[in-house]
């Protein structure tokens, strides 16, 4: 088999998948992120939180009601997403009309509470959850666990969904149209709170169903959201906040760039996305695919 500048194909390769499996995750995230932010204008500090709860209602789904894992998928985004409405409906409406400092306090100070009770009743050394997909495929340059191609599959399908559903429905056109004048669309029989209210819904289950595919990857802990979300803000902030396209491609993206610093570069692979943001941002202040205001 080659070689890339010394490098043997199936480390190059296996990295990529992993930056690749890192991307997908980024990418949810950054999407559910750039929904909450773009259609209701808060900044979400809690998606971390809410990750790390879906991975921990899967396991609680199936360690004590026996649920396994193609259940959880279903009902664990519904079950965090419901969280997430009692959320929005008891502190986050009363600051739609204030400066994003005000949301971005409030859902810090929410994220830590959240984090502070898993860990008080898990502890913080980790939970596994077993593989659904056990097994591989076998190719002439690497291993192809079946899970982790399922997770990019499942990423990718749920990304180009959602944007579709954002972007080219009439629901969409209504949540967008909510944001800029919600007078108007409130005047065509459309109750706009509860639209909203729905939408934060949506935007946390996303982060929940995140959280769910990457339990049998990494261990189920309260932290595991807390080490990822300053990366998927990083990775909103280059894409450009509340660009839908722009979390999607920037989530896959970075996710690779990572992965291939890892191997040419490994000392720079936890710092690369943040020098590309700042270079970003000296760059296009909205980000890549943001609109300047």
């Amino acid at each position: 088999m080659f070689e890339l500048l010394g490098i043997p194909p199936q480390a190059l390769f296996g990295q990529l998948l992993l930056g690749l499996i890192n991307g997908s995750f980024y990418a949810m995230l950054s999407l559910g992120l750039a929904v909450i932010f773009g259609l209701l204008n808060v900044i979400n500090f809690t998606h971390g939180a809410q990750y790390m709860m879906g991975a921990f209602v899967a396991w609680m789904l199936l360690n004590w009601l026996g649920v396994p894992y193609w259940g959880a998928l279903i009902l664990a985004p519904i079950i965090v997403g419901a969280f997430g409405v009692v959320l929005e409906r008891a502190f986050l409406r009363r600051l739609y009309h204030l400066d994003h400092l005000y949301g971005l306090l409030l859902t810090f100070g929410l994220a830590l509470i959240i984090e502070g009770v898993f860990r008080k009743q898990f502890g913080s050394s980790g939970l596994p959850y077993d593989n659904p997909i056990p097994g591989g495929q076998r190719l002439s340059f690497m291993f192809l666990p079946n899970y982790r191609a399922w997770v990019v599959v499942a990423s990718l399908t749920i990304c180009l969904g959602t944007w579709y559903m954002i972007e080219r429905t009439k629901l969409g056109s209504y949540l967008r149209a909510a944001t800029e004048r919600p007078d108007l669309v409130q005047a065509f029989g459309i109750n706009v709170p509860r639209m909203i209210t729905l939408t934060y819904g949506f935007g946390v289950g996303l982060a929940a169903l995140a959280g769910v595919l990457a339990a049998p990857i990494y261990s189920v802990n309260p932290l595991m959201g807390s080490n990822l979300i300053i990366i998927v803000f990083a990775v909103v902030v280059i894409g450009g906040m509340g660009s839908i396209m722009g979390a999607i491609l920037t989530g896959f993206v970075l996710g690779l760039i990572e992965g291939l610093t890892k191997v040419f570069y490994p000392e720079a692979s936890s710092t690369v996305i943040f020098i590309i943001m700042a270079i970003v941002l000296m760059i296009k202040p909205a980000g890549l695919f943001g609109t300047p205001k």
